[in-house]
């Protein structure tokens, strides 16, 4: 059967199947020390609702001291096994567990743990439904002391549906995420950063997505739940948060108990590899390493001597961690004596000259998709663009939900594509319009993206992505909305 085509980050017309349970899962525990925690959570896995038979558990124990072992409770199909070579930490324990796994479905779970009773069914319902969901659990902190739990009691609390009152619900701390689940209808009306919300120690995606996200990125040792999430953004998932999958957290935040130097750790590693969350990346010209955009740029056999110019403008913009691509018939290097002003390819040398020194700035013959990076804007090589061009595109995208954007110029078309849009219509088969919406600007509209529109203001480079907060915002609000 055929998944449903879901726009945006809108699961509402997702319709949960009555039939009974098929999906397997693989229920990924990275685990270090911490043996009565560990098991409390085994218990209540125990005492799940979903049947027992399409459940594993694989437990990595990422180097404990003494070794973890298997409690008495636990589900029928548990194991501890150790992580793969070559890392540690959450994110490479997690990576680990998945390749060690089978499940049709992957349920990522912190070892502190103890979940309701229907905890893994609720999860499930959605993955029944459509496999490119990301499927977020509910938790809420609680103070914990070791042998505050006995394991036997834990699992019959849980089995009897009463995981509830173990704890008082009134003096727990909910997570922070609480509030913008709220604020958006479930997420239901989030934007394109509906993925910040995947933080927390559970949360589920069907195997086929976690694969094609990459997996997590094992180089970040805080935060990698949140570089996943954009990660799981960019595969095209959508982001789905599951009330009734609920757990308590034994234990603070971790995040509480070092406050802010936990928030300064995290910082620049997501800074860097996450170019939608524009509060972590500070406001300066810099080059970042997953960079906002690729602007695309067909140069052809002879290069325009104009492309140059079209070219520094865009670096010098106000959206200044851009990637420009720039295709071509490229030649290759003179190995020996020749007349350097007769050379038919000379416009195309002295373009590669011109940005040899400029990181931001490749040569190729044809544009390779990199998944990491959310926009792709293919850009004429004639066209007269201001410092505000590429921002008000992004921002215009934005602003709309769209998830490809064409600006008819007399220089040719402006086209912004979402990675996100494409990756989804590309796993559904259908036109990225049916997924995240597109349209398309002309006319005296479409000044606003060039010379003449948002582009004609003063650039100021060091206000990095200002650009997309706030001139070319406020200019796009009076001139493409009148």
């Amino acid at each position: 059967m055929a998944a449903p085509v879901l726009r945006g980050n809108d699961y509402g017309p997702l319709e949960r199947p009555d039939a009974p349970p098929r999906l397997s899962v693989s229920v990924v525990i990275p685990a270090y020390g911490q043996q009565d925690k560990l098991d409390a959570t085994l218990a209540s896995l125990a005492a799940q609702t979903y049947p027992a038979g399409l459940m594993e558990v694989v437990v990595v124990d990422d180097g404990s001291e003494p070794a973890l072992r298997l409690p008495e409770i636990r589900p029928e199909s548990t194991r501890i096994v150790a992580p793969l070579p070559g890392g540690w930490a959450s994110a490479h324990a997690t990576n680990s567990g998945a390749a060690q796994s089978d499940g049709d479905v992957i349920l990522r779970l912190d070892a502190d743990m103890l979940v309701f009773d229907d905890h893994v069914a609720a999860q499930l319902r959605w993955h029944h439904a459509a496999d490119y969901l990301a499927v977020l659990g509910h938790k809420r902190f609680v103070d914990y002391r070791a042998g505050d739990l006995d394991p036997a009691d834990v699992f019959e609390a849980v089995r009897a549906g009463k995981a509830a009152e173990l704890f008082d619900a009134e003096r727990a701390e909910p997570q922070w995420i609480e509030q913008i689940i709220d604020a958006t209808a479930g997420l239901r009306q989030a934007d394109h950063r509906a993925f910040r919300v995947l933080v927390g120690a559970s949360f589920s995606v069907h195997r086929s997505l976690f694969d094609a996200s990459g997996g997590m990125d094992a180089d970040v040792l805080l935060g990698s739940d949140t570089v996943f999430g954009y990660r799981l953004h960019q595969a095209g998932a959508v982001f789905v948060p599951d009330d009734q999958s609920s757990a308590w957290h034994l234990g603070p935040r971790q995040i509480a108990e070092r406050g802010e130097l936990a928030k300064a750790y995290r910082r620049p590693r997501i800074a860097n590899r996450v170019p939608e969350l524009d509060r972590k990346r500070p406001r300066a010209t810099r080059i970042w390493e997953t960079p906002l955009a690729d602007v695309v740029i067909d140069a052809g056999k002879a290069p325009a001597p104009e492309l140059e110019s079209t070219v520094d403008m865009i670096l010098a913009g106000t959206a200044p961690d851009v990637r420009v691509t720039l295709t071509g018939d490229w030649p290759a290097p003179h190995t020996g004596r020749h007349a350097a002003l007769d050379d038919p390819a000379l416009r195309a040398r002295l373009l590669l000259e011109a940005f040899r020194g400029e990181p931001r700035v490749a040569f190729t013959d044809a544009h390779e998709p990199d998944p990491k990076v959310p926009y792709v804007i293919r850009v004429p090589a004639a066209a007269e663009l201001g410092p505000d061009s590429i921002a008000a595109l992004v921002e215009y995208a934005n602003r709309h939900r769209l998830g490809l954007l064409e600006v008819a110029t007399p220089e040719g078309v402006l086209r912004l594509e979402r990675t996100a849009a494409a990756a989804r219509a590309a796993r559904l088969g259908v036109d990225i319009d049916a997924v995240w919406g597109s349209a398309r600007v002309s006319g005296r509209h479409a000044e606003a993206f060039g010379a003449n529109g948002a582009g004609s203001g003063t650039g100021d480079a060091r206000g990095g992505q200002r650009g997309l907060r706030g001139k070319a915002r406020g200019l796009l609000r009076r001139v493409l909305d009148r």
